[in-house]
């Protein structure tokens, strides 16, 4: 049964039309970087990057080296989207964008990792088997079909995203309309649509209607009766995002997977009017079926998991931001913040208040002031930058935190010395202050 569910041969016109977009997309993305400052600003003035922990080694190429590196993704971008050495071109791509993913946090985004993995998942699929460059050259590769679990993928892995985006908005904050007020306040300098953002109406649409928008959208398209009101409604979103919130290319991609819900015959008839169209019903189970029902069932079970991790934790996320990433908690919250570092010379006693603006870009400084891993993270670059000069530090933080405008409080334990603490990937950091702290004195 499930063979025949995941192997049955399908068109394949949405994944030949969804090939060119993403390639464009990735392409523009990359070279967008470049012309936008984006690569000057969070790779090349910093004289080091925050890493995922555990990639520390991983760290930007030296001088204008960065710019080539992105200039030969969107190379490979342009390769994907004609059909070029897909393989190779799309394989290539992604282990690019995964560096740049795990080598800085200055700029994290829920899209960068949902591109990280896309592209990972396009790796497998057989996207190059007509309308490509390989199809021209290699004739017997050219199919128009597909089997069912290369359009399952992007039905399961968009209903899990807008899924847990929805219910992470269901909290008082948000449905209070104290993140969306305070978000439109920070665009209240955009001309024409500035001040009409600041309306309560707008933060009442703008919070409800990104409730239900996230929640319903990926049933809506499944259901024909529903199936073009809910496109449109997702072109004014993504728009609206894509004006508002400038997030590059992810509101154009997001709507690109709108290929996958339409009829095969209607994608053809707009795209592709030279391709036949295939309506054979054939299930052919490959060799290696066992291997893709793995792959395909652990991968989903993992999307599942990562984003409740966070339940498991002790304290809120939002304050402790453990379980935050790859979680699909998309612009939920606010801080602002006091930070200092204290830098205490271990056979001196002798204490220094460190200046960001000799370690940190003015991009890095936000997230060292709020985030507490990023905080350890800098007292251990402290630590070895002092160890260079032969002297053993330890580091002290006092940080005042406030989420989504409430008063601040204090986020580190000021007596605990970061330069020397552990850092646990499975459990709660102790010394993160609790987020109640008016209950527990």
């Amino acid at each position: 049964m499930l063979n025949k569910f995941l192997f049955k041969h399908i068109d394949n016109s949405a994944l030949i039309v969804f090939r060119m977009i993403f390639g464009a997309l990735i392409s523009l993305e990359s070279f967008g970087a470049i012309a936008t400052g984006w690569i000057t600003r969070t790779l090349v003035e910093p004289k080091f990057t925050f890493s995922f922990i555990g990639f520390e080694w991983l760290q930007p190429l030296p001088g204008p080296w960065m710019y080539v590196y992105y200039a030969v993704m969107g190379v490979f971008g342009i390769f994907v989207m004609i059909g070029y050495k897909y393989r190779l071109s799309i394989l290539s791509f992604t282990i690019l964008w995964a560096g740049v993913y795990f080598m800085q946090k200055s700029s994290y985004n829920n899209h960068y990792y949902f591109l990280m993995i896309l592209s990972a998942a396009m790796i497998a699929m057989p996207a190059h088997k007509f309308a490509s460059v390989d199809a021209k050259l290699n004739p017997e590769i050219k199919s128009i079909s597909m089997p069912n679990w290369c359009r399952l993928y992007f039905f399961l892995q968009l209903f899990i995203l807008y899924t847990y985006a929805s219910i992470a908005k269901m909290y008082p904050d948000w449905i209070n309309l104290t993140v969306p007020e305070l978000l439109m306040q920070s665009k209240q300098h955009y001309y024409v649509v500035g001040d009409l953002l600041q309306y309560k109406a707008v933060h009442y649409f703008i919070a409800y209607g990104g409730i239900l928008f996230d929640g319903l959208i990926i049933p809506l398209l499944l259901w024909k009766p529903t199936r073009k009101i809910a496109f449109f409604a997702s072109v004014f979103f993504h728009l609206f995002n894509s004006i508002i919130f400038q997030v590059g290319i992810f509101p154009y991609l997001s709507l690109s997977f709108a290929v996958f819900f339409f009829e095969p015959k209607y994608i053809i008839n707009l795209f592709l009017k030279k391709k036949p169209l295939y309506d054979a019903n054939k299930t052919i189970t490959p060799n290696y079926a066992s291997v893709i029902k793995t792959v395909f069932i652990v991968y989903f079970l993992v999307q599942i998991a990562l984003p409740l991790r966070h339940h498991f934790i002790k304290d809120d996320v939002l304050w402790t931001e453990e379980g935050h990433r790859m979680s699909w908690r998309m612009m939920l919250r606010t801080k602002n913040s006091a930070t200092t570092f204290t830098v205490v010379d271990k056979a001196t006693s002798k204490s220094t208040i460190i200046n960001f603006d000799d370690y940190l870009s003015k991009k890095q400084r936000k997230p060292v002031s709020a985030k507490p891993d990023v905080m350890w993270q800098f007292a251990q670059h402290l630590k070895k930058e002092y160890a260079k000069k032969g002297i053993d530090i330890e580091v002290y933080v006092r940080a005042f935190v406030s989420v989504n405008g409430k008063p601040r409080k204090q986020l580190i334990d000021p007596k605990v010395d970061l330069a020397n603490a552990k850092w646990n990937p499975f459990k709660h950091q102790e010394w993160i202050l609790p987020s109640k702290q008016d209950e527990n004195n």
